[in-house]
């Protein structure tokens, strides 16, 4: 079953033809081949002929030779339609060193449409982000939605979210029969692939980039990352990341944890969040919090326990307002914390993020913060319960379940 993902779909129709390089990022398998495919069945279904579409997916045996930039550049050139536009797909396009030349000099030909996926930032740093300023567009996308996962699954919402925090939201997952050993096999073989795949891609990277200092100790990249996901929410730096593995026996110097750090952000594991001054508006350097990108992943990555409801509530907020458009930050107001400040065109709104406001005390914590907020932008408070759902004075209580399933305007 191939999951539409509508929103991204609309997006890319939405730039066809345009003078610029598509880019679609994120997680493996969270979708971007499947969109890609729908993609072109759309324009087949519009008036674009076969011929006008060459798609390389570099995952593919068929294609090896083509991760050589010069053959794949001289492969596409072979087959552009003079007079009509040819729309190039090429999906993990991290795999080609120096793949940035072969782009370049395709895309700069006339009647060219070129859509690109990867499954790691650093294809959109250094080199190619030079080469190609103001030419590409990065569409991110992100595993399922709330509102996505109950369309697929037909679950009643109060269930449904109770698998989407355990399953997580990658789309095979909501369209496959859930037993708890199919998702944990499932789950447990993309993120080795992740991992994997990753430090194969960032071994490529270096014939490209002698620079970048090598991954390639596996156990301490999964350590890092079970660490990691136990503090999902919390304020973490490089430091105390060191000074754990230090504690847990293993000698490593902070710059290790750095590039680790780092790789596991820039495949789209872990997603870093700054501190934002609401006073001054202005971004702060100390410490980050960091979230992960499906709570499925979270549960596979650390051992069966009981751990805080209250971050993994938080952490479907953050994504749900990436989704949303909008540039999230957490909020710093003197010795007070909001869990997320939002912006989008200029305006702000601002978020808490509590699993129960019944009690008094409570309440009284995740008001606080908002209170203390002196502008006019919106103040809410998300709660998965339903007794202290409505307004006080300006600030809006909503049931958080209610909220992710809104469209947004």
């Amino acid at each position: 079953m191939l999951v539409e993902r509508k929103e991204y779909l609309e997006s890319l129709i939405q730039w066809k033809e345009e003078q610029v390089i598509k880019v679609v990022t994120g997680i493996r398998r969270c979708g971007k081949s499947t969109l890609l495919a729908q993609y072109q069945e759309w324009l087949l279904k519009n008036g674009v002929s076969k011929e006008q579409i060459i798609s390389v997916n570099f995952e593919e045996l068929e294609y090896e030779e083509l991760l050589s930039y010069k053959k794949l550049y001289d492969y596409l050139k072979e087959r552009l339609i003079p007079g009509k536009t040819t729309y190039i797909f090429l999906d993990e396009i991290q795999k080609v060193p120096f793949f940035e030349k072969a782009v370049d000099s395709i895309y700069v030909k006339p009647d060219v449409d070129v859509y690109m996926t990867g499954s790691n930032a650093y294809m959109l740093s250094g080199d190619l982000a030079t080469l190609l300023t103001g030419r590409y567009v990065e569409i991110k996308m992100l595993p399922l939605s709330f509102r996505e996962f109950l369309e697929i699954t037909k679950l009643e919402k109060q269930q449904g979210f109770a698998e989407y925090m355990q399953n997580g939201g990658l789309p095979y997952v909501a369209s496959m029969e859930r037993t708890d050993h199919k998702v944990e096999t499932y789950l447990e073989g993309i993120y080795n692939t992740v991992i994997v795949k990753d430090i194969e891609d960032r071994q490529s990277r270096r014939e490209s980039n002698p620079d970048k200092r090598k991954v390639t100790d596996i156990v301490l990249l999964k350590t890092i990352a079970k660490y990691l996901s136990s503090v999902v929410g919390s304020l973490v730096s490089i430091r105390s990341i060191t000074d754990y593995l230090i504690s847990s026996g293993r000698k490593i110097s902070p710059n290790t944890v750095s590039d680790y750090v780092e790789a596991l952000t820039e495949s789209f594991i872990f997603y870093p969040v700054e501190r934002f001054d609401i006073v001054g508006k202005q971004l702060l350097k100390a410490n980050k919090k960091l979230y992960i990108v499906d709570l499925g992943l979270r549960n596979h990555i650390l051992p069966r326990k009981n751990y805080d409801l209250g971050f993994s509530l938080e952490n479907i907020v953050y994504f749900e307002l990436l989704r949303r458009g909008y540039k999230v930050a957490m909020g710093k107001q003197g010795n007070m914390e909001v869990d997320f400040v939002a912006e989008k065109q200029g305006a702000y709104e601002y978020f808490q993020v509590t699993a129960d406001m019944t009690a008094k005390e409570t309440f009284e914590r995740e008001m606080c913060p908002l209170e203390n907020i002196k502008d006019n932008y919106e103040k809410i408070v998300l709660t998965a319960d339903l007794l202290t759902v409505g307004n006080y004075n300006g600030i809006k209580v909503k049931n958080l379940i209610d909220w992710l399933l809104e469209v947004d305007k």
